[in-house]
Order: structure tokens, then C-alpha cells, then sequence
């Protein structure tokens, strides 16, 4: 349940952030379906629907010069750090208007602006990385925190047990966060992992582990902003799991016939923008009309990414060699 005395002394206008954050992943990842069957997107498209509470609350936490650092489930992570909707929409478009020129599409997408250092396709291959950024921010004493954030399966990856070693004989400002949503693709977590209760993992590391409900954004936004301050002021590396469900499944590929109708409808119940529009209409007396008018704005937003993508150029031909390395 979401906090009636939230004890958070957050603002009315970023409670509405919130909700309108969550909303407008859920209607952007939505609308990515048809428009992948229709062929205006290619490869692989792993959607974000069910688990925005975990990235948009995280996302709140943060500070605006922190890095953010993902897998390939990012849609909804590099839009809840202010990435703009047309151009993430152009990138799976394989647009020369999105966010990686078009090239990177649906896993690869990335921002230096927004401290947003990509998302990646390999299971677990980001969390070194995560600690290299930590590191170069401790080392060069900017205050900033990295939140990296990958799915249960990268938990059972050697360079999981790797990363979080490093993170911790180090000591640095890192905030692992597994987006437990129960299933590496069709596999279980109960199948796959002797520690099912993940955050327990972190217990080899010394570093501090805690458990928190991934429906909730009020819940992840609070134990993140702890993980982040406690990081800020050099306390090290924290591990929090996440306990999500994706409402569809791994892929654009799979009907997800391995989960249960009833185990569906339970976590469908659980969803949690309808549950912070409950809580913000009982507690914080918003308006119905109001939660409607956020719904059709991001509908709107949405839909001008949609009309941005179609209308914008193919890559040209003689930019297909550039942007692989760095000159320097």
C-alpha cells in the first residue's frame, strides 16, 4: 500500500509529476506494439509496461548531474530523465532524428546531456561499467551517484558477483537496483536462482541490501533517496531488489504463455498508476477530471512522437561509418 502519512514532505506538483511520469511511459511503451507490427520498428523491443513505479521512482530521487545506467528494458528509464518522447520514438523508428542517430534503436539508446550512459543488450555486461562511473566520480570528488538498474537474470551472472565486489572494495557511490519482475525471459526466479529472495545476495559484499515493493512509487522513491544520500556522503555501494512484473512479455516475440492468467490479474491489480491516482484523489484531494487531463496530454505527447518519427529522414548512407569511435 502506498503511505497515507507519506512522511516525505513531497509537493503536491511532484506527486502529479509522478503520475504523469508513469503515465506517459505506460501510453509510450503502449502505442509500441502496433506500430512494431506495422514494421515501422526493427529488431528487438523489450517493453516497460507494469514496472514504471521502479524507474520513475528512482528517477525522483536523483539529482540532475547523477548517471543513470541501464539494460535493455530502458524506454522507460531514459524518459523518466527527461529524454524527450519524439526522439526515443525516432530512434525505434531508425530515425536520423533519435537519440543515437537512429543507430542504436531499441537497446541502445543513450545521452551524454542527460548523464544517460546507455542501455545494453548483454545480461549484466553494464554493472562494471557502473562502477567505473562510480569510481571516476569518487575520484574526482563531483558528488555524483550512479543508479544502475538490470533485471533478475543478471543476478545469476558472474559479472553481477564481479561488479558488486569491486563496488564495494571501493567503496563507491553506486546504487544497484534489480528490477525484479520474477522471470529472466520465460524462466522463473524460483528455477533459476538457489537465493530467491534476491537482495540477500548483496549479504557477501557487506554491502546493505533491502527489499522494496516495485508497485509502489512512493516506496521506491524513498529507499532510493536514502541509498542515494547515504552514497552522496560516502557510504559506498547500496543493492536494492526491486519486486516488479512486466505486464507483457520478454519481448515483442513472446505471448508469455508461462505465466498464469491468475498470477497476471493478481499483479494487474497491483498496477501502479491506478494505485497513485487512488492515493492522490483519497489523501491529497485530487480532482478525477484532473488525473483524466494528465491521461489525454500524454496521450497527445505520444501521439506527436509517433507523427515526429514517421516524419523525420532514414539515416543517410554516408553517415553509416561514423560515431564508432572517439577521437582523442
Amino acid at each position: 500500500m502506498l503511505p497515507i502519512d507519506d512522511g516525505l514532505k513531497l509537493e503536491i506538483a511532484e506527486l502529479l509529476q509522478m503520475y504523469r511520469d508513469m503515465v506517459l511511459l505506460r501510453e509510450f511503451e503502449e502505442s509500441c506494439p502496433k506500430l512494431y507490427s506495422q514494421g515501422k520498428m526493427g529488431g528487438f523491443l523489450h517493453l516497460y509496461s507494469g514496472e514504471e513505479a521502479v524507474g520513475v521512482g528512482a528517477s525522483h530521487a536523483m539529482q540532475d548531474g547523477d548517471y543513470m545506467i541501464s539494460a535493455y528494458r530502458e524506454h522507460g528509464h531514459i524518459i523518466a530523465r527527461g529524454a524527450d518522447p519524439k526522439v526515443i520514438m525516432a530512434e525505434l523508428f531508425g530515425k536520423a532524428t533519435g537519440i543515437s542517430r537512429g543507430k542504436g534503436g531499441s537497446m541502445h539508446l543513450a545521452s551524454a546531456e542527460l548523464n544517460f550512459m546507455g542501455g545494453y543488450g548483454i545480461v549484466g555486461g553494464h554493472l562494471p561499467l557502473a562502477v567505473g562511473l562510480g569510481y571516476a566520480a569518487k575520484y574526482q570528488q563531483t558528488g555524483q551517484v550512479v543508479v544502475c538498474l538490470f533485471g533478475d537474470g543478471a543476478t545469476n551472472q558472474g559479472v553481477f558477483h564481479e561488479a558488486m565486489n569491486m563496488a564495494a572494495l571501493y567503496h563507491v557511490p553506486v546504487i544497484f537496483i534489480c528490477e525484479n519482475n520474477g522471470y529472466g525471459i520465460g524462466t522463473s526466479v524460483e528455477r533459476a536462482s538457489s537465493v530467491t529472495e534476491l537482495y540477500k545476495k548483496s549479504c557477501a559484499y557487506e554491502t546493505p541490501g533491502n527489499r522494496v515493493d516495485g508497485m509502489n512509487v512512493l516506496a521506491v522513491y524513498q529507499l532510493v533517496r536514502e541509498a542515494i544520500a547515504r552514497a552522496r556522503e560516502g557510504g559506498g555501494p547500496s543493492y536494492i531488489e526491486a519486486a516488479t512484473y512486466r505486464f507483457r512479455g520478454h519481448s515483442i516475440s513472446d505471448p508469455g504463455n508461462y505465466r498464469s492468467p491468475q498470477e497476471k490479474k493478481i499483479w494487474q491489480e497491483r498496477d501502479p498508476i491506478p494505485k497513485l491516482g487512488k492515493y492522490l484523489q483519497q489523501h491529497k484531494g485530487v480532482a478525477p477530471a484532473q488525473l483524466e487531463t494528465i491521461l489525454a496530454e500524454e496521450l497527445q505527447r505520444v501521439a506527436a512522437a509517433i507523427e515526429f518519427a514517421e516524419a523525420s529522414p532514414e539515416p543517410a548512407a554516408d553517415q553509416l561509418m561514423t560515431d564508432i569511435y572517439v577521437e582523442g
